[in-house]
């Protein structure tokens, strides 16, 4: 089975997630719709956005570049693929993380981190 692409969701940093919501809220209209003090994401309408917290003075893994989640469906068939071209490295795969997805990680030239992920709920259905 090939997999799927399903949606992108751009993940932006924050210096501070209850300020942002609230601005993202007001502003834009934006509902939260999970999260804390260190990572949330929110909602408009078909659009999600998802905001992680990092600080200006500190080390932060996403201080060159930016992060983006791309959801699929059937992410096994996509990986083995990047480890044939030796894009990721065989132990990459995160399976059955505590947030609820198989997802595994990799950085373009400029350092963005393009993370792919599959709902675990997502791939139950596809065995049942």
């Amino acid at each position: 089975m090939k997999t799927k692409f399903l949606c992108s969701i751009p993940v932006l940093p924050s210096q501070d997630i209850v300020r942002d919501l609230e601005w993202y809220a007001q502003t834009l209209g934006f509902v939260k719709t999970f999260g804390d003090h260190s990572y949330a994401g929110m909602r408009l309408e078909e659009v999600e956005v998802h905001l992680q917290r990092y600080s200006a003075t500190g080390a932060s893994q996403h201080v060159n570049g930016s992060v983006v989640k791309i959801f699929v469906k059937n992410i096994e068939p996509f990986f083995e693929a990047l480890v044939i071209k030796g894009v990721v490295n065989c132990d990459h795969m995160n399976k059955n993380t505590a947030w609820g997805t198989h997802e595994f990680r990799l950085t373009d030239l400029n350092k963005n981190a393009i993370f792919i992920v599959e709902d675990i709920e997502s791939s139950a259905e596809k065995t049942s």
